[in-house]
């Protein structure tokens, strides 16, 4: 099969080109609840540019760089290829969308449906994923997809709006009406949680974005105040919010101090939930005493939360703002996320 392969990590991220498109041997069937999946669309998310710099490298390879090559792509969606002798309920052909984090569904966290903290591998981390036209899962992992939902359409459901699910969601279990909730960054993760916000409860969202055009798209899809994050932000926030701040605030950037500024606009009490990342939260143990604020870390969600999800999106509830690029054009793709070129999820299709 064709597959687009990293070889090397590059932690400036200034080469031309991240991937190399090789051909590499078929996926085979392994286990008897293995499932094949062609490939219909793989999401490219900012995680496969923190891979290619290194920041994952501690974590999934600290042994000099034995995990490369690597084919990355952890957000998949086709249609069922084939399948291990004990997979039953999903048969050759079905439309799926997977749940990024095999596990082997017999240990505690799994047994409480939280696989994603579950030993376990992670295709497109730790071993090959879905930058391919084939992809090999368990059973365990595939959701069936509504025949209204088209595999290259919610791919990049699997990981980015299946996070942003899960941290919308733990926050609309406190947020009331009349309060607020705060959203930084409204790009690939950020436009699905700001749907996912205004469909389950009925707080003001505020949307914090540098971009113009990310908060034109958050307007559109439902946000009840824009903010400019011209240095202002924080400022702003307070005015809009009686000067208390947001009862919880969901930063998807995490980085170039989004963390400090994300904490100024949280209300006493409140809840700052953390998705992206990149930087350090420092916060004097002090002012943690004296405000009681939550800090929040959120993984990518469990299996229950991903046909959740696509209640939502067979509903029409939530939609995917994507833009496609061939399989071939990977590199183009990678860049144009790098860049800021891109409003919404970029999807590979083979």
């Amino acid at each position: 099969m064709k597959a687009q392969v990293l070889e090397r990590y590059d932690d400036d991220l200034k080469s031309d080109a991240w991937v190399t498109l090789k051909d590499v041997p078929d996926p085979k069937i392994a286990k008897s609840n293995d499932v094949i999946v062609r490939i219909g669309g793989a999401g490219v998310c900012r995680t496969d540019l923190h891979i290619i710099e290194g920041v994952w490298r501690p974590h999934m390879d600290p042994n000099a760089n034995k995990l490369l090559p690597l084919i990355m792509g952890h957000e998949n969606a086709g249609w069922v290829e084939e399948v291990g002798k004990e997979v039953e309920g999903i048969k050759v052909g079905d439309p799926v969308i997977v749940h990024p984090k095999i596990s082997g569904g017999t240990c505690l966290a799994c047994r409480r449906g939280m696989d994603m903290h579950a030993p376990g591998t992670f295709p497109g981390l730790d071993s090959n994923g879905g930058y391919a036209q084939y992809l090999c899962t368990s059973e365990r992992n595939i959701v069936p997809l509504p025949r209204s939902l088209a595999p290259k359409d919610v791919a990049a459901y699997a990981d980015a709006g299946l996070t942003a699910y899960r941290a919308a969601k733990k926050a609309t279990r406190h947020l009331l009406p009349g309060e607020s909730c705060v959203v930084i960054g409204a790009g690939g993760l950020g436009h699905i949680g700001i749907q996912c916000l205004k469909a389950m409860c009925a707080a003001d969202v505020i949307v914090v974005d540098k971009s113009d055009a990310s908060l034109q798209l958050a307007g559109k899809i439902g946000a009840d105040k824009l903010v400019k994050a011209d240095g202002n932000e924080v400022e702003a926030v307070l005015a809009l919010t009686g000067g208390a701040g947001a009862e919880a605030v969901i930063d998807f950037v995490g980085e170039k101090g989004t963390t400090a500024k994300g904490l100024a606009m949280t209300r006493s009490a409140g809840s700052y939930y953390v998705v992206g990342y990149g930087e350090d939260i420092r916060v004097p143990t002090v002012d943690m005493v004296i405000t009681e604020k939550n800090i929040i870390g959120n993984l990518v969600g469990t299996w229950a939360e991903l046909v959740e999800l696509m209640a939502l999106a067979d509903r029409g509830l939530v939609e995917l703002t994507t833009v496609e690029y061939s399989l071939t054009d990977a590199n183009k793709a990678l860049h144009d996320l790098h860049n800021g070129r891109i409003h919404g999820r970029a999807v590979l299709i083979p």
